[in-house]
């Protein structure tokens, strides 16, 4: 049985506006959904789904399509990001590996 997944309304907002960023993008640059979605290696179907803001298609897709069609992402260049991407990576190192649940019971009973 499939699981139904709710998503916030900010969510769905988001998803909304970058699937609209993308079609916009899509159409000034003169692309036909059919060569975008060769180009992207997607069925017309999914990148339907993603111009439509729908929840299913998978995150990489969803970022090659924008990055295909001019959509930026992050407000930082190529060289920021990988800037970004490092000192995160240094940070996570410091960070503990995974976090367990706390064995004792919380008394907020005031």
């Amino acid at each position: 049985m499939r699981r139904t997944r709710s998503y916030s309304r900010a969510t769905k907002q988001a998803l909304s506006v970058l699937g609209k960023l993308i079609k916009v993008g899509r159409l000034e640059r003169g692309l036909t959904a059919a060569e975008l979605s060769e180009r992207a290696g997607i069925t017309r179907k999914t990148l339907r789904r993603i111009e439509y803001g729908e929840p299913g298609p998978e995150i990489g897709i969803v970022f090659e399509v924008a990055f295909l069609v001019g959509v930026r992402l992050f407000q930082h260049d190529e060289r920021t990001l990988q800037m970004h991407d490092a000192h995160l990576d240094e940070k996570l190192t410091l960070l503990p590996k995974s976090v367990r649940p706390s064995g004792k019971e919380v008394d907020d009973d005031f």
